[in-house]
């Protein structure tokens, strides 16, 4: 019995969520969550009991002293409430933690049961992957959906992937099987750059989120982040000839493979996030998933511990795939 005292009645309710671990390179996904909870001042109304879920050989808690008390902390799920102003205000029901360990069938369900409870429309799961995608471009960004009607109506695409998967891909089947809206975001993320943070990551899940779902995202300091964390990665690259040269192969790989998309109905969207944001300048401030190991795009497979060496560029190789680390 999931019980909610002190939650008020939410006003079109969307529960975003991410989860640090398998889905999370680069920690860019639940950074953006993070950053939504601390942009408007989230208020956690329940955590999910650690027991039930985690392993704490694998997900340790943490020890702490507080005014010389020592106390401890351990690996959770957490849910807060946001509540977004402006002419249509609107809730969000964050919900950020760790991939569970064990019961994830229990997991999703309980999640559903908070969402259920709260009258959630839509539930967005936030992920991000390693890929062949180079850092000094856009980061690539994937909705996708299981629900036909759904993928239509907010130009997503109808997941096809087979293989293996973490809790983002399960709790969006879990929602389409409950009859609740579900969409997953992926961020692709610099396999050879894969350390966190990644801002520029995080930021691309946050402006698609915005668009997504219709409200303005406060920013902060991500965007000057990001600037500031593609100048380090180009300085690291310019000091190695062998990363530059792998760069710039990814650059053009990257660049003649977008040529047909440059429409004009995708610089319209950019125009109008743009204006979007001059409007609203004055307004209140503002191991990993891979593609042969996840639901999102199709890129290079890297090692399960999130941390990968530059590789050779493809012609030193021989046009070999890069290996599993």
């Amino acid at each position: 019995m999931i019980e909610l005292e002190g939650v008020p009645e939410l006003i079109d309710p969307v529960m975003v969520a991410a989860f640090e671990g398998w889905n999370d390179a680069g920690d860019a996904a639940s950074t953006a969550v993070a950053h939504l909870d601390r942009e408007w001042k989230g208020e956690v109304f329940a955590a999910l009991d650690a027991e039930d879920y985690y392993d704490f050989q694998v997900n340790r808690p943490t020890v702490f002293l507080e005014n010389g008390v020592r106390k401890i902390t351990w690996p959770t799920t957490r849910l807060s409430v946001v509540r977004v102003g402006g002419e249509k205000p609107r809730d969000l029901v964050l919900v950020r933690g760790i991939e569970p360990s064990m019961r994830w069938r229990s997991f999703c369900n309980e999640i559903l049961g908070f969402a259920h409870e709260l009258g959630v429309e839509l539930v967005v799961v936030l992920g991000a992957l390693l890929g062949d995608t180079p850092h000094t471009r856009p980061v690539p960004i994937s909705g996708t959906t299981s629900d036909p009607d759904l993928a239509r109506r907010m130009d997503l695409e109808e997941t096809k992937y087979e293989g293996p998967t973490g809790i983002v891909g399960i709790l969006q089947e879990a929602c389409t099987h409950a009859g609740v809206p579900a969409v997953s975001l992926w961020a692709a993320v610099p396999h050879y750059v894969s350390q966190p943070p990644n801002p520029k990551a995080t930021l691309a899940l946050l402006n698609r989120l915005e668009d997504l779902i219709d409200v303005r995202i406060p920013l902060g300091e991500l965007p000057e982040d990001a600037r500031a964390w593609q100048v380090g990665v180009d300085q690291l690259a310019a000091e190695d000839s062998e990363v530059a040269e792998y760069v710039q192969t990814l650059e053009e790989a990257r660049d003649t493979a977008e040529l047909p998309e440059a429409s004009g109905e995708a610089i319209a969207r950019e125009f109008e996030r743009y204006l979007r944001r001059r409007d609203g300048a004055s307004g209140p401030p503002g191991g990993h998933a891979t593609a042969d190991g996840s639901e999102g795009p199709s890129y290079r497979r890297d090692g399960p511990g999130g941390r990968s060496r530059p590789p050779k560029s493809p012609r030193q190789e021989d046009g070999d795939e890069s290996p599993d680390n």
